[in-house]
């Protein structure tokens, strides 16, 4: 996702300076493509008034702002925006934190995929004062094809939550009707022309079934390991909030025996072929 996302702010006409998270390949392009390149979050800081962080999730975010060389390190009135996929109490807490320093930080957790990140159309909501949302809307403008303003801090990240529990739903629920439909001899085909066309049918069934059918592994990059990060946020979050939550229990159980099997850096679609192979059966026509 953010290579995709500052590449666009970058060729946009902003000026920008990177940090390695992950990917050396993926800054070296952005470099070579004009972008500067700071040594530590700290220095990130001194070199920006506006930081946009796409990490994992609040473990990562918290790595990135806080200790001796985190963005609040550099002491400037900066406005962090954070794309991650976080816990909102970690959120909040955080944001508390950093006003006393005079850094504003929101959340604008994102949906869609690298390919969208790439074309410049996610979708985006973001938590925070409208006014400072107001001054960044520019920016999210830049890799975002659609903006909603949520509502304060941490409401971003709270419909994020609410996003992801509908599709990894979605996800749990093709996975098991599709291998007990092949139990009863229904292969993916017959299954997909049902759905296909339907009143079920949907751009995330579509790029699920991309991998079912076509075995496209790279049709719906989200591994299975931060599935089951985001409903484990969820299940915090429902259990803070004394909400009943068996829906989503259920969702969570399904990737953490997903990956507690070891495939927890399989991609979404493919929990498909987990739950199927569990079953005893394939979806695949050569087994």
């Amino acid at each position: 996702m953010g290579q995709g996302m500052a590449r666009n702010i970058l060729t946009k006409g902003w000026p920008l300076t990177v940090l390695a998270h992950r990917s050396r390949t993926a800054v070296e392009a952005l470099v070579a493509e004009g972008a500067a390149e700071a040594t530590s979050a700290r220095a990130l800081a001194e070199a920006s008034d506006v930081v946009v962080l796409c990490v994992t999730g609040s473990p990562e975010v918290a790595a990135v702002v806080e200790g001796p060389e985190g963005l609040a390190a550099a002491d400037r009135p900066i406005v962090i925006i954070d794309c991650s996929t976080s816990d909102p109490s970690q959120t909040l807490r955080l944001a508390e934190g950093l006003r006393g320093q005079g850094i504003t930080l929101i959340d604008a957790p994102l949906s869609r995929t690298p390919k969208d990140a790439a074309a410049g159309t996610l979708d985006v909501m973001v938590g925070g004062p409208e006014e400072v949302v107001g001054r960044v809307r520019p920016i999210l403008d830049a890799f975002a094809g659609r903006v909603v303003h949520t509502g304060p801090v941490g409401t971003g990240h709270t419909m994020k939550l609410l996003n992801n529990f509908i599709s990894m739903g979605y996800a749990a629920l093709y996975a098991e009707a599709l291998a007990l439909g092949a139990k009863a001899g229904l292969t993916p085909q017959v299954f997909d022309s049902v759905i296909r066309g339907g009143r079920m049918d949907c751009p995330f069934y579509q790029t699920f079934f991309k991998y079912v059918l076509e075995r496209d592994r790279n049709a719906h990059q989200f591994a299975i390991r931060n599935a089951l990060k985001d409903m484990s946020y969820l299940a915090g979050f429902a259990s803070a909030a004394s909400f009943a939550n068996p829906m989503g229990a259920a969702v969570r159980n399904s990737f953490a025996l997903a990956a507690g099997a070891g495939r927890g850096e399989d991609y979404v679609p493919q929990l498909s072929d987990i739950i199927a192979e569990l079953n005893g059966v394939s979806l695949t026509k050569d087994e």
